[in-house]
């Protein structure tokens, strides 16, 4: 019995490998995400297989993830691949394989095209470190908040984002990020439209309100410069005490900290009521 995930191709039938070709080939039971664009990719690699297809989305993925593990303790090997790129990167395939592995059951990966390690690749940007952060949440306050997180961070970042809510996250990056931080987008790499579009957070919403934006994107931020955080909760918290030593009250000591960091009030006045917390 093993578990087997594939990488499959981005778009390109060309990037998928001869041992993704031979595991399909061999294959006893496939778990797709859609099993009618896994029928089209097995034609398009010129593969003929008699494996049982079986289902494997987000919507299923915790009933079908029980069912595999009974197909794999009862001696089966299943092959996982999802639309395209690696299963678990933000697709079905992550709760399978920590419980095969919970249960001694043998796994194993077939690598390939990865959009995240392809993107940052195409976006000139620092790869020596990087972050990957999957899709930015959909709701715009959930999206602004997840952007605030990320304020600080020094790493390059990767994310996924729908073309249809682009320009509105371009636009929540750019309010926390600054107009002139780097950035890429990476559109539907592999295939016949692939286009890179690398600039200022800017220029790249303006770009994206020029136009109807389609395809899959990936988008690529750079960091923060570094040593450009003065706020981690210690440090904002010795900022708001200097300025109370100095004669300003407190709120007015959280207000000029939070506009030196750029920083919600909220974050900073939080920080400081933890840290009152804990000195009692």
């Amino acid at each position: 019995m093993a578990l087997v995930l594939a990488a499959t191709p981005l778009g390109n039938p060309l990037d998928a490998s001869e041992r993704l070709k031979q595991a399909i080939a061999s294959a006893e039971i496939i778990a797709a995400e859609d099993s009618r664009r896994f029928h089209r990719l097995a034609s398009d690699l010129g593969v003929t297989f008699t494996a049982k297809v079986i289902s494997f989305f987000e919507g299923n993925e915790s009933d079908r993830t029980v069912e595999i593990l009974e197909l794999l303790r009862s001696g089966k090997e299943v092959l996982v691949v999802t639309d395209a790129g690696m299963p678990t990167i933000s697709d079905p395939g992550f709760r399978l394989l920590r419980d095969a592995i919970a249960q001694n059951i043998e796994t194993t990966v077939i690598p390939g095209p990865s959009a995240p390690t392809m993107a940052i690749a195409l976006s000139g940007l620092p790869t020596d470190r990087f972050t990957f952060e999957g899709f930015a949440p959909r709701a715009q306050g959930a999206r602004k908040s997840f952007y605030e997180k990320l304020r600080f961070e020094e790493r390059t970042m990767v994310l996924f984002e729908a073309p249809h809510r682009l320009a509105e996250s371009l636009a929540d990056a750019l309010a926390v990020f600054g107009a002139d931080r780097s950035a890429a987008i990476c559109r539907e790499m592999t295939k016949t439209y692939e286009e890179v579009v690398r600039g200022s957070l800017e220029e790249l919403l303006q770009w994206s309100m020029s136009k109807e934006i389609l395809g899959e994107i990936t988008l690529v931020i750079a960091g923060s410069a570094a040593g450009s955080e003065i706020t981690s909760a210690a440090d904002a918290v010795s900022r708001v005490k200097d300025y109370e030593a100095a004669g300003m009250d407190r709120k007015e000591a959280i207000a000029t900290v939070a506009d030196e960091s750029g920083l919600p009030k909220k974050i900073v006045y939080a920080a400081v009521v933890d840290a009152n917390k804990m000195s009692k």
